[in-house]
């Protein structure tokens, strides 16, 4: 925002911290617990960090929601109908993200499973820094604004400070907005005026709800088809890079040779005496009986 009071770039830097936190904190129970870490843990920062980000996104809508609604509120009034509105749809998104990991926890494989503990105990964390820190991180900022502060410096900007012989980049770095005047509360959102007026009303009408429902049946139909076609296995050409000589060994291979089928081995375990002459006869005749 153009303003210096408004401007919330250190309330989104304590919202990647929050989901930074959560990584640290699974990170380390994690470790001390003696899961192993393997490489593919490495990419859940980035899981955490997209649903830490979300969740940040619908807290500060839900508290600017609840702001508008109650400006001579208290804090605590706001922040109790900022979590009525908002801790539903975290606790929702955060509870189908655990359920998934944690249940990705019983295969077979033991990379596969120590992500999916990393992962799903992280979301754990980055639900509890945000109904926590990240809440008090709000009320800390709300003061800020309340006190007319300036966002990077904490000091004080006076209303009426500064005018129309200053520059418009000055002013909203210093007084908080071009005109000099004291920053006036935050307006609606336009997406959030779009969806309530526009696309809102569209969706509840009966003819769009009977459409809806027809497209999601042809929808659902149409899943069920592709899972009943689905073959369970693994391409390995498209586990190499298009340039690789084992793309045309995989063409070939399955050009010239698919029509053999996997080759079938056989393996003595016990100890044979091969300068035998009977015991090789034996084997050939076994290995005759095989093919």
């Amino acid at each position: 925002r153009l303003s210096c009071v408004r401007n919330n770039v250190w309330l989104a830097c304590c919202g990647v911290l929050s989901a930074g936190l959560a990584v640290l904190s699974s990170f380390g129970l994690m470790l001390f617990c003696g899961v192993p870490f393997v490489i593919t843990v490495a990419n859940a920062p980035f899981l955490i960090l997209g649903v830490g980000v979300d969740d940040m996104f619908i807290m500060i809508a839900s508290w600017e929601q609840s702001s508008r609604k109650k400006e001579k509120s208290d804090v605590k009034s706001l922040l109790a109908e900022t979590y009525r509105e908002a801790a539903l749809s975290v606790t929702i998104t955060t509870l189908t993200d655990v359920l998934a990991f944690f249940i990705g926890t019983w295969t077979a494989f033991p990379s596969v499973r120590s992500f999916c503990l990393y992962t799903g105990t992280a979301f754990v964390f980055c639900y509890l820094y945000t109904m926590t820190f990240f809440g008090a991180i709000m009320v800390l900022n709300h003061k800020r604004e309340d006190g007319n502060r300036h966002w990077l410096t904490c000091i004080r900007v006076e209303a009426g400070q500064g005018g129309t012989e200053e520059s418009c980049f000055y002013n909203a770095c210093c007084i908080g907005n071009c005109s000099g005047q004291a920053p006036q509360p935050e307006s609606e959102h336009p997406m959030s005026i779009f969806f309530r007026k526009y696309y809102g009303p569209f969706f509840t009408n009966k003819w769009v709800k009977l459409l809806v429902v027809v497209l999601y049946g042809a929808y659902l139909g149409g899943s069920i088809y592709g899972c009943t076609q689905m073959r369970e296995g693994i391409d390995l050409r498209n586990l190499a890079s298009d340039d690789s000589y084992v793309i045309p060994y995989y063409d070939d291979d399955e050009k010239y040779f698919s029509e053999y089928g996997p080759r079938v081995m056989v393996v003595v375990t016990e100890s044979v005496d091969y300068w035998d002459e009977t015991v090789r006869v034996g084997l050939e005749n076994c290995t005759e009986n095989l093919e």
